[in-house]
């Protein structure tokens, strides 16, 4: 079985895990700092409610897209690729801007929880709501991903479910079992990681649209002449193919499509809309890790 599909999934889900779970920590820390263990039930009660909404979502987006493309409708196919468009571009600006945000905020993250805990403490109220809303904000932007791919199955699941156990093992390691970790150049990584995840992203989107209009184009004649002898309806001119050489479900080239974005056969309009996402938005990374 090939698990290469499997690895953004884990990456962005170890990545967004990683980032609730220290939130998590530090809550649990400060808590016991102030003497209110009395307050841990209400934070393992806001992680199950949070990741149990962030599955009902995942499941939601999933099944929803599905069932869309399998109705009894002349122009189901057609919808099912454009709601797959829309779920794209959202699972694209969420998380381009929550990792610009997070990288933004991140130096004072900690004294902005702990404020936020001691207020909680001296009210009596706030903790499950600062959890369950950081578990939800990180399972959410993993939600969307999912319901992004243009394959959402078992492996794409097992990938989710790698991450959050591997970002869960990491943050105990960290908090209890005495382990030192770079963090800073961790999320340095997997932050540029994730722009070539993200970027892999927008040729998806580009494909699904594609695929939407020559649904369309079956149903309608003025769609289809508009079609007519193209190499693609919206994409331009083809760049390469390269099935023959270097496919994308075999490795090596199903890790390359996995990790940046390659695909055997690329569109014009797909590699201009790549780089006009990357370009630009690995410059706006790069200058926040500067501070500026």
């Amino acid at each position: 079985m090939d698990f290469a599909p499997a690895l953004p999934v884990f990456l962005i889900t170890l990545r967004e895990g990683l980032e609730a779970t220290l939130v998590i920590g530090i809550v649990l820390a400060y808590l016991t700092k102030l003497g209110a263990k009395h307050l841990f039930p209400s934070v393992y009660l806001g992680i199950g409610a949070g990741i149990a909404a962030s599955v009902l979502l995942g499941f939601a987006i999933t099944y929803g897209l599905d069932r869309v493309g399998l109705a009894q409708w002349q122009y189901a196919l057609v919808a099912k690729h454009f709601l797959e468009v829309l779920v794209a571009v959202i699972a694209i600006g969420l998380l381009s801007w929550m990792l610009l945000w997070m990288t933004q905020t991140a130096k004072g993250l900690k004294a902005a929880i702990e404020t936020a805990v001691g207020v909680a403490v001296a009210t009596g109220t706030g903790i499950f709501s600062l959890i369950f809303i950081d578990v939800l904000r990180e399972g959410v932007e993993t939600a969307l991903f999912i319901g992004a791919q243009a394959q959402r199955d078992g492996i794409a699941l097992g990938g989710a479910i790698g991450g959050i156990a591997a970002a869960a093992l990491l943050g105990w390691l960290l908090f209890q079992g005495g382990v030192k970790l770079n963090l800073k150049l961790f999320f340095r990584v997997m932050g540029f990681v994730l722009l070539l995840i993200v970027g892999g992203l927008v040729i998806t989107a580009l494909r699904q649209l594609e695929l939407g209009i020559e649904a369309w184009s079956h149903i309608s004649p003025t769609v289809q002449a508009w079609c007519a002898g193209k190499p693609s309806c919206v994409l331009g001119g083809q760049v390469w193919d390269l099935r023959a050489v270097l496919p994308d479900r075999q490795f090596p080239g199903v890790l390359l499509k996995t990790l940046l974005g390659y695909r055997d056969r690329l569109y014009l309009g797909q590699g201009i809309a790549y780089l006009a996402f990357l370009l630009p938005m690995g410059w706006l990374y790069w200058r926040h890790l500067a501070g500026k």
